[in-house]
């Protein structure tokens, strides 16, 4: 896209968490697209699920070459009315009124089936410290996450629960990775339905911490360097 542009624009790639960009729009995850200073796409409009007019305007993004290209056309013209000094315009367009909230307050009601074949629920983890990990296979960040959260679980034993679930990925990879790794982690594919339940998956890794009442505590976003460390800080408040 810059490339169309010589001379005229430039990429900027600021990092999830020190984006003061980010901040002044209360964005709190990610991916999320500026022209200037001009919001043109929130996390949500880039989930991996959609089904009906109420989902993100490119959803759903991952496979679907149509979305994608139609996100490309978006921020062609976003860039063109910018250079041709018709900012106003674009923030009129992009003025987000859907009022949604970037984060869940509190797990959610759910109900899957887990690489064993057992049900897998939110009932069955209340009165515990919840990590809920969302991961793919074909995200090489996740594997050194997902191999972490066995030492978690041997950390804190019975007083953290666990679930790593796959989004958009092949079921046969998806047990060959799980079988590699810890059993005691509860391994799950999920569905659409489960994915926006806790808020639409916009992007992996996303893990999700909960306390013991189901509140939401702290989510994180990605695979940064700290992440093991901020992970593990709050845990061990919330492990008691």
């Amino acid at each position: 896209m810059v490339a169309k542009y010589p001379k005229r624009v430039t990429f900027k790639n600021e990092n999830f968490g020190s984006s003061p960009l980010a901040e002044r729009f209360g964005v709190q995850r990610y991916p999320a697209v500026f022209v200037d200073d001009v919001l043109i796409a929130r996390p949500r409009d880039f989930g991996y699920f959609g089904e009906g007019e109420k989902d993100g305007r490119y959803t759903p993004w991952v496979k679907n070459p149509q979305n994608q290209a139609k996100f490309r056309a978006d921020l062609d013209r976003m860039i063109d009315l910018v250079l041709a000094g018709r900012k106003d315009e674009v923030s009129r367009e992009r003025a987000d009124t859907s009022g949604q909230p970037d984060q869940i307050e509190a797990l959610p009601n759910f109900t899957l089936t887990d690489l064993s074949g057992h049900p897998l629920s939110q009932d069955q983890v209340a009165g515990r410290v919840v990590m809920v990990e969302f991961w793919a296979t074909w995200c090489p960040p996740c594997r050194s996450t997902l191999a972490w959260l066995g030492e978690l679980k041997q950390k804190y034993g019975d007083n953290l629960a666990i679930l790593a679930l796959a989004v958009e990925s092949p079921e046969d990879e998806v047990r060959a990775t799980a079988g590699s790794l810890s059993p005691e982690i509860r391994w799950a594919i999920s569905d659409g339905k489960t994915a926006r339940a806790f808020g639409d998956v916009v992007a992996v890794p996303t893990m999700l911490l909960f306390d013991r009442s189901g509140k939401t505590v702290r989510a994180l976003y990605g695979a940064p360097p700290d992440l093991h460390q901020e992970a593990e800080k709050t845990l061990d408040a919330l492990v008691k």
